[in-house]
């Protein structure tokens, strides 16, 4: 075995890192949205490409992903059969199936105790004490994913659609996203029949930004969103001394809303998602060669 491959798949993106059998990682790369709940071909096809960029980068033929062993953290892949559907379809010499959640805790805490909120596209969080990792969320937009980007973009228009209704009080933010929409309430709605997340999503920043500038409607959605995440903290049992890191690309936005007690215990990352992917895979896969020798 002479490399390994970490892969950290989400809502919005999918990136690869190749890494040799140690750890040392080689190149990185992205590609498209890797949710294999919302599209489980359209994620193999983003993985794949992802892993083959990475290779590119490393100065490498990727035909070599074909004996290159692969560890996956993807959105979705705590739910149904989609892990061992994927799994199926790869084009590794091994693959193993991960959630994000679990990448991301060990990237961030490494094998030892800790806790993390991812907060992006989607919401996931888990904590590890005494060696045993406990999730909590990761459910899914239509069911879960409170405090989500994607969530807060489908409040913003829900909230613009109420005030073109006459039915809540309207803001900046909800006329601006009207204009988005050429003022027709009807392309909000075409627009949500084909969405995915991760395109509610983009519209989270937007909210964060107005909400800055004390927009009332704004103000609402973000306050929701952070008593979501507030709760699901909450529901972790974490005390003083347990390190706990913010993932996600919502992460620096939530940060300074967090209560006094959870910001208290916020360190920094020791590594990201991926970098966990890859230790992970290099230690799975060392110890599999390891007892077939």
């Amino acid at each position: 075995m002479n490399f390994v491959l970490g892969i950290d798949g989400g809502g919005t993106s999918c990136r690869a890192a190749l890494a040799t059998a140690d750890g040392v990682v080689l190149a990185r790369s992205v590609s498209g949205a890797a949710n294999i709940r919302t599209d489980l071909t359209g994620a193999r096809n983003n993985i794949v490409e992802a892993a083959r960029l990475a290779f590119v980068e490393a100065g490498h033929d990727p035909a070599l992903m074909a004996v290159t062993p692969a560890i996956l953290g993807l959105a979705g892949a705590n739910v149904g059969t989609y892990a061992q559907q994927l799994e199926a379809i790869l084009p590794f010499a091994a693959s193993r199936v991960e959630s994000d959640a679990g990448i991301a805790l060990e990237g961030a805490v490494g094998p030892g105790d800790g806790a993390i909120a991812v907060l992006g596209t989607g919401t996931a969080y888990m904590a590890r004490k005494n060696g045993k990792a406990r999730a909590i969320g990761g459910w899914g937009f239509q069911v879960g994913d409170q405090g989500s980007g994607a969530r807060i973009g489908r409040d913003l228009l829900e909230q613009t659609l109420l005030a073109h209704d006459g039915v809540r009080e309207g803001s900046p933010l909800t006329q601006a996203m009207l204009a988005v929409f050429r003022y027709n309430p009807q392309d909000v709605v075409e627009f949500t029949t084909r969405a995915v997340p991760g395109d509610f999503g983009g519209f989270a920043p937007k909210v964060f930004e107005y909400a800055a500038d004390g927009d009332a409607v704004a103000l609402w959605i973000i306050d929701k969103a952070v008593a979501d995440v507030e709760a699901a903290l909450a529901a972790l049992n974490l005390v003083s001394q347990d390190p706990l890191c913010l993932l996600g690309g919502l992460a620096p936005l939530y940060a300074p809303r967090l209560s006094e007690r959870h910001r208290a215990m916020l360190r920094p990352a020791l590594d990201d998602a991926l970098g966990g992917a890859v230790r992970m895979a290099m230690r799975l896969f060392t110890q599999i060669a390891e007892q077939a020798r």
